[in-house]
């Protein structure tokens, strides 16, 4: 397995614990302060925890295709527990929105001796939306940037793939390389077998010429 993806599992293994127990904990917290910040480190730990996820993802799927499908498997799991965590934390976030607003209302009620105060309500009413507009920005910006990590992550993975493509086509042009140099060799044996050939006949030839020349010349001599 890979080393690097082993550090990133490790690392996640320990933020979801944390995180679960944090949660546990938030969960058992009367509404108030302390419960908005543990709920605020929680928002926190789940985007560290998204931001392992995508890593492991990344290098996972820079691996070898048979440690590639093992580890995704593995991952699709984490993904599962860690939406199930983000389940719980929008739960308790819900509340404790629901329950502030409560208790503002109430607030407001008794401040005006319990009379209906349509300027307050309003206000009441604007920071609600304020809150809930800007809940939504930031939901957005984080759905806009995860949209963004996943398209760099198939970016890397097509690359990859792309790199795959051209090593093989790199080996592929090495094996034909290779098969030239054969041919050239026996090609250059060929043509000096054709050379010595040529050398002999020659001289064969020439011994004929020679041994023709010589038994004419003793018949003309007798």
């Amino acid at each position: 397995m890979s080393e690097v993806f082993e550090g990133y599992e490790r690392q996640y293994c320990e933020l979801s614990v944390n995180l679960s127990k944090k949660c546990n904990s938030a969960a058992l917290l009367p509404l108030g302060d302390p419960r908005k910040l543990m709920i605020s480190e929680l928002a926190v730990g789940l985007d560290e925890a998204d931001m392992l996820i995508r890593k492991m993802d990344l290098e996972a799927r820079s691996l070898q295709p048979s440690l590639k499908a093992a580890l995704l498997a593995k991952l699709r799991e984490y993904k599962s527990d860690l939406n199930k965590l983000k389940r719980e934390v929008k739960k308790l976030t819900s509340t404790s929105f629901d329950q502030t607003a409560h208790e503002a209302l109430l607030e407001s009620d008794v401040a005006d001796g319990h009379a209906a105060s349509s300027n307050q309500r309003e206000r009441l009413t604007m920071s609600t939306e304020r809150l809930n507009r800007s809940s939504d920005r930031i939901m957005e910006s984080r759905r806009l940037a995860l949209e963004t990590e996943e398209l760099g992550v198939s970016i890397l993975e097509d690359l990859h793939q792309q790199r795959e493509t051209l090593l093989h086509s790199h080996n592929k042009l090495h094996g034909v390389d290779e098969a030239i140099d054969k041919s050239k060799k026996i090609l250059t044996s060929m043509s000096r077998r054709i050379s010595r050939n040529k050398m002999i006949i020659g001289a064969v030839v020439a011994a004929l010429v020679i041994s023709i020349i010589i038994i004419l010349y003793f018949k003309l001599s007798h």
